[in-house]
């Protein structure tokens, strides 16, 4: 498998890096508060870590929903974490003008799952040489992905990243085959498991997006145990009170006890080979 290297982390390795943070940017004070949060569990727990909001979600479910601060504001704060923190950046970019932009600030350049195919967006990315971390569409086989791959590769950057995050089931419903870590393994890039937005249910409400909390601690070590290059999570410190995403994200204060976890069922995957 090609390792992918971010800095001192590196995917693809005995390392499970830890990809977190909260869903959207809603101040700028909000966001130090939770990478320093974050951070200072992963460090205890000496886990790589790599901090991930957005600027902008650009795909909510209604017009009215929160959205964030917008490019130029959100890449300062984003910067501001950065420097302070000394840590690792991701964060996504939805239009192809917006990737070399955005590339300047972030390490890994965060492609969303409704547009994991667009082509011009995907070679934007690529061409900023920065790593590309696709989320695999819920629409989409994991088969699929070797297409999307073959796209990035054609700029010559091999600095690519999957992300799995479930399928649609019917309506209103996600489920998570473990064996989808797997087979995109076999294309030769790490892929990384959210377990957060698997565990959504879609379009479940008028204007949001529902989802079952209580389902991401197995997923997190099913995901594990199959050998997944890493877990990605949105993390925040009061749920209830989320501008987005607020029944999946999983609360800062109940972190430690889930990455301990984590860190077991790891050790028990490469003990066993």
């Amino acid at each position: 498998m090609n390792k992918v290297k971010c800095n001192n982390i590196t995917f693809g390795s005995d390392e499970l890096p830890f990809i977190s943070g909260p869903c959207v940017i809603e101040s700028r004070d909000h966001v130090l508060k939770m990478a320093e949060g974050i951070l200072s569990v992963t460090d205890k727990l000496n886990i790589p870590f790599v901090f991930k909001t957005s600027f902008d979600k650009a795909n909510r479910t209604s017009i009215k929903s929160f959205r964030g601060h917008g490019l130029d504001e959100g890449l300062k704060i984003l910067q501001e974490v950065k420097d302070t923190l000394k840590i690792s950046i991701t964060t996504d970019v939805h239009h192809p003008e917006q990737a070399n932009i955005v590339g300047e600030v972030v390490d890994i350049l965060q492609i969303p799952a409704f547009l994991c195919r667009q082509t011009d967006l995907l070679l934007a990315a690529a061409n900023t040489g920065k790593i590309v971390n696709v989320k695999k569409g819920q629409f989409l086989s994991p088969y699929k992905v070797k297409n999307i791959i073959d796209k990035i590769l054609t700029t010559g950057n091999n600095n690519i990243l999957i992300t799995e995050r479930g399928n649609s089931f019917g309506y209103d419903n996600l489920v998570s085959d473990m064996r989808a870590i797997q087979i995109m393994q076999e294309f030769d890039f790490p892929v990384i498991y959210d377990a957060t937005h698997s565990a959504q249910v879609p379009g479940n409400f008028e204007n949001t997006t529902s989802g079952h909390r209580e389902f991401i601690p197995g997923q997190v070590r099913a995901a594990v145990a199959t050998g997944c290059d890493g877990i990605f999570m949105e993390v925040h410190d009061d749920v209830s009170n989320a501008l987005s995403d607020a029944s999946t994200q999983w609360p800062l204060k109940e972190l430690e006890p889930l990455l301990v976890s984590m860190v077991e069922f790891r050790k028990a995957y490469l003990s066993n080979g």
